[in-house]
């Protein structure tokens, strides 16, 4: 008999950026990796937030990505949206892997949140499954080792780059630019050729998990299920 593998998605509740404009989660970072692993019968699905129930969608990305829309309608992943544990709450006890969706919100909320860096410390020193996409691994940047070092430290990790920032005209939303902060954390930085081109990168023994950008969301998806099965 196989045991059921669980992962939690951690989403943010922020609705606003630093400019006032709407934040929340962005919809095919949770969508893409979402039909991945909730389509393996030997993977359950949970999702949090800082405040709990319905998360808020990020509005741009309805609108950029409306072959995702039905993820928002669909029985499933609507029940998760609507019953989302609040992350104060959750227990990594309980996990096998945690995922961060990205969006401008965790660079708003989880980005500076206590309880958020300590779970995710309760992932880190259990040798579990720690992933991100986007904006994602802005989640990771309060989490420290014991000697004061970021966990991400010497780790090859992305994330969305200052150039994707630009393009999209959202650099005065975010306390910080992802790309900086990652690299002044002292990790390796990479990132794909091209702007908002598909790119993950895999460390820490397969348990570290990152994508760049949208269009990398499904593979992320894809290296969590293979890290699952390994």
């Amino acid at each position: 008999m196989t045991t059921t593998k669980r992962v939690l998605f951690v989403l943010s509740s922020a609705t606003e950026t630093l400019t006032g404009a709407p934040a929340g989660w962005y919809l095919p970072e949770a969508a893409h990796p979402y039909y991945v692993l909730a389509a393996d019968p030997g993977i359950s699905v949970d999702f949090a937030a800082p405040k709990g129930p319905n998360p808020p969608v990020d509005p741009a990305s309805v609108q950029g990505f409306p072959d995702d829309i039905p993820f928002l309608s669909d029985p499933a992943p609507k029940r998760l949206l609507e019953t989302a544990r609040v992350l104060a709450t959750v227990s990594a006890a309980d996990y096998d892997a945690v995922f961060y969706v990205g969006g401008h919100g965790p660079m708003m909320d989880l980005a500076a949140d206590e309880a958020n860096a300590k779970l995710l410390m309760d992932f880190w020193n259990a040798n579990k499954i720690v992933s991100a996409v986007c904006h994602g691994p802005g989640a990771m940047v309060l989490a420290k080792l014991p000697n004061g070092d970021s966990i991400l430290k010497g780790k090859n990790v992305t994330g969305l780059s200052n150039a994707e920032e630009e393009a999209i005209g959202k650099t005065k939303d975010v306390p910080f630019l992802l790309e900086d902060k990652l690299r002044e954390l002292g990790s390796k930085y990479t990132l794909a050729t091209k702007p908002f081109e598909n790119y993950v990168v895999v460390d820490n023994g397969g348990k570290l998990i990152t994508g760049q950008n949208p269009a990398s969301a499904k593979e992320v998806g894809q290296k969590i299920l293979e890290a699952l099965k390994a």
